[in-house]
């Protein structure tokens, strides 16, 4: 099965790679005043669920978990060195099966960070990132619960390097740990991107996006949130293309299939953004 998703990684960074001169990407931080935001809207829809081998299996009664949501994303340069992170999401989350409909809206974990650039290397740049997520918007008792209700503090180490001037593009590689602060088992972060430009206007990004739990307990989940358990391991592609309308204005189209993973659910993600830079 590993095999199977490194073969199709590796033929969809041939096919599509990242965002447009790498400023804003992975390792590299903003300039000094300005800002990367992203609006998305997104539509994950699940049939299917990792079971504690890593097999896919169906939901219990023909069961069907949704998830509608509205992102932000915001990178702030507060010095040439130093990025301001946020984002967060309103969802509109629902699980129907045979016998039940449980549906859930509101405003989901709000997640704070800081980026710090370390070094510069010829054409690189080795950053260090520290993440919050705050769990206080919505009630962990909801029919299905827009989180896991617990905080997260995340430190990540990562490295950008440009492949200018042999191609027009860069690759990006991060590994982090993130500690949960209540039941649910710490976890080892790691992403694998890489990214070109095809023409001025338009780009593209493929990026492996992994979550292993620490200590996985192996048992699988009956959390009313599928996508939201508090023990798993998951593995997903995430395949962007973008088109530069303007220097500051942009669109992305997205597709993030889940590939493997353990006690959670098993979609596609679709997604459709709105990209403004201030310079």
């Amino acid at each position: 099965m590993y095999l199977k998703v490194m073969m199709r990684l590796g033929i969809s960074m041939l096919i599509i790679g990242s965002i447009a001169g790498s400023s804003y990407a992975g390792a590299w931080t903003a300039a000094k005043g300005s800002a990367y935001q992203r609006f998305s809207v997104n539509s994950y829809r699940a049939e299917k669920f990792f079971d504690r081998s890593g097999d896919r299996t169906d939901f219990e009664n023909n069961g069907e978990f949704r998830d509608t949501n509205l992102g932000y994303y915001l990178e702030y340069g507060v010095s040439d060195s130093l990025t301001v992170i946020g984002s967060g999401s309103y969802k509109w989350l629902e699980y129907e099966d045979d016998f039940i409909i449980n549906k859930t809206d509101g405003f989901s974990d709000l997640e704070l960070g800081l980026k710090y650039r370390l070094f510069n290397v010829r054409g690189g740049v080795v950053s260090v990132q520290g993440l919050l997520k705050v769990p206080e918007a919505y009630d962990e008792d909801d029919a299905v619960p827009l989180g896991n209700a617990q905080y997260d503090y995340e430190v990540r180490l990562l490295y950008g390097q440009s492949l200018y001037p042999v191609v027009p593009g860069y690759i990006n590689l991060e590994a982090g740990y993130r500690i949960r602060a209540e039941a649910p088992v710490d976890e080892f972060r790691y992403l694998v991107e890489c990214g070109f430009d095809f023409t001025q206007s338009l780009y593209g990004r493929a990026k492996l996006d992994g979550i292993a739990g620490i200590d996985n307990s192996g048992d699988a989940s009956t959390a009313a949130n599928p996508a939201a358990t508090f023990d798993y391991d998951l593995g997903k592609l995430d395949v962007t293309l973008g088109w530069k309308a303007t220097p500051d204005w942009g669109v992305e189209l997205g597709y993030r299939p889940d590939l493997y993973g353990k006690n959670i659910s098993s979609g596609v993600n679709w997604s459709l953004s709105l990209i403004y830079m201030m310079r």
